[in-house]
């Protein structure tokens, strides 16, 4: 059986949502300020104001450039004079346009940003790992096509990916991290060298690779 992406999708913005509302409830909290690692060098506030724009901007079929940064920046910068109530109450209320848009769709990439980026919220706020029910689904679709051809023997938890080689580890969570370019190449060079060339580590990073080392949450 599949997996539910509509259903992923609304669990993390329930949780995203509920994780601004608690940033949101000290009027004196510069926590919405803070620089989210990994980000195009976004706020708490921005990242929100992306996980409200970009939803928005796919019900509505506003795509031109998406998925790159002009896309991004201008949803970002529309909503730069919203409150974070405001964001959470757009996020809500697109729940279940994008679970309708989802449906069916085996690469919903519109979901794997919800979970990417409030991993990143997590990981720049110090609030430690999300539930791994809330991307363990987003690595187990993503990592056998990536890892297809990768000339290596990688275990990650139970599963083995790769072509065959010499062998390496990950855990799930920072294979996931890795995967969408939010692990730098010497924190990827940590599991994956001398398995696999620098070359070759680069090649997995969906953004492309990174020379800033990442904060990593326990856990």
């Amino acid at each position: 059986m599949g997996t539910d992406w509509g259903a992923l999708y609304a669990d993390n913005v329930a949780a995203v949502t509920a994780l601004a509302e608690d940033l949101d409830r000290d009027p004196g909290s510069d926590r919405p300020a803070v620089r989210v690692a990994a980000t195009p060098e976004w706020t708490v506030r921005q990242v929100l104001a992306h996980l409200a724009g970009g939803p928005s901007d796919g019900v509505a079929g506003r795509m031109d450039g998406a998925p790159g940064r002009s896309w991004t920046a201008r949803h970002v910068s529309e909503r730069e004079g919203l409150t974070v109530a405001e964001l959470v109450a757009e996020m809500r209320g697109n729940v279940a346009p994008v679970a309708a848009l989802v449906d069916g769709n085996p690469r919903p990439a519109i979901v794997w940003d919800v979970a990417v980026h409030h991993a990143d919220l997590h990981e720049g706020l110090g609030l430690g790992r999300m539930d791994d029910a809330l991307w363990r689904p987003v690595l187990d679709a993503v990592a056998p096509g990536m890892l297809a051809a990768a000339p290596v023997t990688l275990r990650v938890g139970d599963a083995t990916y790769g072509a065959g080689g010499d062998e390496a580890s990950v855990s799930p969570y920072e294979l996931f991290r890795s995967l969408f370019s939010r692990r730098s190449r010497s924190q990827m060079a940590a599991w994956g060298s001398p398995a696999m060339t620098s070359g070759q580590l680069d090649e997995l990073c969906i953004f492309g690779p990174r020379d800033d080392d990442q904060p990593v949450p326990e856990g």
